[in-house]
């Protein structure tokens, strides 16, 4: 399906649903973890949909291909910041377990979208 807008892309719509919950989620952090770990996780969190809209807006396949591979990498970023705040004592596992599983569909979708593109 050819998408006009990358507001349209499924893969997006979720990775806009991890950039909430991650927000959602590290507002129970202490302020010390302001510019560590929140920020970090915000920041990789924000990156995943970023990528991807800048990917759809690229020409050339090569171009899409890289910033669909940068938003994965954030995908994992974002479930190693997780983790940490896990072994941190900051999150529970049943807090992160859905935003850990939604990383995890989004770099499967991401993987099967570069996969059509090197078709």
């Amino acid at each position: 399906m050819a998408y006009h807008d990358f507001t349209e892309m499924p893969v997006w719509q979720l990775a806009m649903e991890i950039v909430k919950d991650v927000y959602s989620l590290t507002e129970k952090l202490p302020k010390r973890e302001d510019y560590a770990l929140c920020g970090q996780l915000r920041s990789a969190a924000v990156s995943i949909p970023g990528n991807i809209a800048e990917g759809f807006g690229r020409g050339h396949k090569k171009d899409k291909i890289n910033f669909y591979y940068y938003s994965r990498g954030s995908t994992c970023e974002v479930r190693s910041h997780l983790i940490a705040g896990q072994k941190a004592g900051y999150f529970s596992e049943e807090e992160i377990l859905l935003i850990n599983n939604n990383c995890k569909k989004v770099a499967e979708e991401l993987n099967r979208i570069v996969k059509g593109l090197n078709s």
